[in-house]
């Protein structure tokens, strides 16, 4: 971010860029806090690493402000969905969820699509519950009021139409690379080769992780989708590191001769700070 400033006055951008770096520097500790409350990992720092490191990989995707801001608030919501599994307070959980969402969204118009994720964890933990089907809408309802209020008092109501554009990609450029670059796509690749080789291994564990797992997958598959949905130069690739890092940690702790641990663990670095020094140039 910092090394993107060009002719703008430093005055101007910094208050900016330090909220952009606290917002990520939080959603780091929000992640570790997510793995290790939810268990999706064992006991360990790894998840922080490897989303550190995408970070690094994908730095020229940090250019995207409001995507930052988005996924900060979808970690939130991310992990109220995941505390589900307890089944204690779900209808809280449910509607937290919905106002964090719908809050992201408000920084980046595609971040609505999660709500499909909070209507499937309805249904794979309390679909009988009629009021848990409604509770969603009520959180989408507070955040989109409240925000009419507002727009309404400052006259900027055309906010809604400019901001909700929902473009689409991949249905309307010429070329498939135009919506996604290479790095990436060898990137969404690697994810899910990696993902299903968690999955082959965990196949006959019993219940919990694995259901959380596919939770989590189901973030992934989301994610990409949104991908596929926007252009290469306004792709919101940040939103898939969080599962992405999840699945690298489980594939990790699965190596169990701890030098090639460490030596996937440093080519992974290597990696990374190979294309972070690359769109340094």
């Amino acid at each position: 971010m910092f090394f993107q400033l060009g002719e703008q006055k430093i005055n101007e951008v910094i208050p900016l860029e330090i909220l952009l770096f606290a917002c990520l520097l939080l959603s780091v500790f929000i992640i570790n806090q997510i793995v290790r409350s939810e268990k999706a990992t064992e006991r360990n720092s790894y998840t922080m690493v490897f989303f550190v490191l995408l970070i690094l990989a994908f730095s020229d995707e940090l250019i995207l402000q409001n995507v930052i801001f988005a996924n900060f608030f979808l970690l939130l919501a991310f992990w109220r969905i995941l505390s589900i599994k307890s089944i204690r307070n779900v209808k809280h959980k449910i509607f937290d969820a919905s106002l964090l969402i719908a809050i992201a969204s408000l920084f980046y118009d595609w971040a609505i699509a999660f709500m499909l994720l909070v209507f499937f964890v309805i249904a794979v933990y309390d679909r009988k519950t009629i009021k848990n089907w409604i509770v969603p809408f009520l959180g989408l309802a507070t955040i989109f009021i409240l925000t009419f209020t507002v727009l309404k008092l400052k006259g900027s109501l055309n906010f809604f139409e400019d901001h909700y554009q929902f473009s689409l990609g991949l249905f309307t450029t010429k070329s498939f690379f135009q919506v996604l670059n290479i790095k990436t796509l060898v990137y969404l690749i690697l994810t899910i080769i990696v993902s299903i080789s968690v999955f082959v291994r965990l196949r006959n564990v019993s219940g919990g992780k694995l259901l959380l797992l596919r939770i989590v997958f189901l973030i992934f598959v989301l994610g990409t989708g949104i991908i596929l949905f926007t252009p290469a130069d306004a792709s919101p690739v940040l939103v898939t590191f969080f599962p992405a890092s999840v699945f690298l940690t489980n594939y990790l702790e699965a190596i169990k001769k701890r030098k090639l641990q460490e030596m996937a663990l440093i080519g992974s670095m290597l990696v990374a700070l190979s294309l972070f020094a690359f769109h340094l140039n």
